[in-house]
C-alpha cells in the first residue's frame, strides 16, 4: 500500500470547503430549479411557459448555477 501524506490530504480537504457565497449560490440554483418545475406544472401542454421558459430555468439551475456554486473560490 502507498504511504499517504496526511498534511497533503488535510490541505486538499481544507481547500474544498464551502463558504458563505457558495451556499448562497447553491440556494439560488435550488430556487431556480423549483421555479422551473412549478412553471412546467402550472403551464399548459403547448404553452411558452411549459416548453420554453421552464426548461431554460431548469438548465440554468442545473448546468450553470449549481456547478458555479460548487467550483467557486474566493
Amino acid at each position: 500500500m502507498e504511504h499517504v501524506n496526511k498534511e497533503k490530504v488535510g490541505d486538499s480537504i481544507e481547500n474544498w470547503s464551502f463558504t458563505y457565497v457558495n451556499y448562497w449560490l447553491f440556494f439560488i440554483g435550488i430556487i431556480f430549479i423549483i421555479i422551473g418545475y412549478v412553471l412546467m406544472y402550472t403551464g399548459g401542454v403547448n404553452s411558452f411557459q411549459s416548453l420554453t421558459l421552464s426548461p431554460m430555468l431548469l438548465v440554468l439551475g442545473y448546468c450553470v448555477i449549481i456547478p458555479v456554486s460548487i467550483f467557486y473560490k474566493n
